[in-house]
């Protein structure tokens, strides 16, 4: 059984907590989370390549075990988390790495990648986006509202988001089998959504979702120019992120593998065994 190390780091004044598996001699992993998640979602997939790579999975600040400064104490923004996010690399000493990213980690992402090309020698995308295709309407319209005016209508439309019903709402919507996912999930999901001044951060990080979008042309470009190898693994009943988004990455990465599994958009919960032979594979051949 691998052992998993449960760390703290104090990164520009901020106590940052990570997980770590793995020899530190070998090729690294870095695992970003998105929302409203913490690294707690890698907890069953790190004991499964920590073998043979270094693993290193943060929580981004705010969320899970990591500090959560008030937004009045911390301009919570992508570029702020990546600013968070570069430095703890910086500072464990991660020169280069792959990157595994999902939801609110994927933009964080693509800034470490524009910022350090060198840095990033491959990538995996689980739900992920770098292309409006995928963006789920249903979804995605309320936020876009949000963008458009902020109004005590749109906050209450995001902050929908926010609640223990839309918590779980998104680690069950497309699962066929919900009993293999865990509910202490969306329930520490919420407890730690719950802290005070916890929504006005978030609220702050739908807003700024908008440079997200508008940073996607860039990362096309980057994905053309360097051709980096690529693998999008998608729970296909994804009500935010639809496979759209999965088989777009072939239009600038030709080679990119993609594969759409049955599950949602908290896949590792649910098709965990689908998804490992996937990664290891992969890894094998670019790590």
């Amino acid at each position: 059984m691998a052992t998993i190390h449960h760390r703290y780091a104090t990164v520009d004044g901020h106590r940052i907590f990570y997980r770590e598996a793995g020899p530190r001699d070998r090729p690294t992993l870095v695992l970003l989370h998105g929302f409203p998640a913490s690294s707690l979602m890698f907890r069953h997939l790190l004991p499964r390549l920590a073998d043979r790579w270094h693993l290193v999975a943060p929580d981004h600040l705010g969320f899970g075990l990591s500090a959560a400064p008030t937004a009045d104490e911390f301009t919570y923004s992508f570029d702020s988390l990546t600013d968070v996010t570069q430095a703890l690399l910086q500072q464990l000493g991660i020169e280069r790495y792959c990157l595994f990213v999902h939801d609110h980690g994927a933009p964080i992402g693509w800034r470490l990648i524009l910022r350090t090309p060198a840095a990033v020698t491959a990538i995996i995308t689980q739900n992920g986006n770098a292309y409006h295709e995928g963006l789920q309407p249903e979804f995605f319209s309320v936020v876009r509202d949000y963008w458009h005016e902020q109004t005590p209508r749109t906050e209450a439309g995001v902050r929908q988001a926010l609640t223990l019903e839309l918590t779980r709402w998104r680690y069950l919507t497309g699962v066929t089998d919900k009993s293999l996912v865990d509910p202490t999930t969306w329930t520490h999901d919420h407890d730690l959504l719950s802290r005070p001044e916890s929504d006005r951060a978030q609220l702050a990080l739908f807003l700024d979702y908008a440079t997200n979008l508008d940073l996607y042309p860039k990362v096309q470009r980057h994905f053309r120019e360097r051709q980096v190898p690529l693998l999008a693994i998608w729970g296909k009943g994804d009500p935010i992120f639809g496979p759209a988004g999965a088989l777009a990455f072939s239009t600038d990465l030709p080679d990119a593998e993609v594969h759409l599994v049955p599950g949602g958009h908290f896949l590792l919960e649910s098709a965990l065994d689908e998804v490992v032979p996937l990664l290891r594979v992969f890894l094998g051949k670019h790590l």
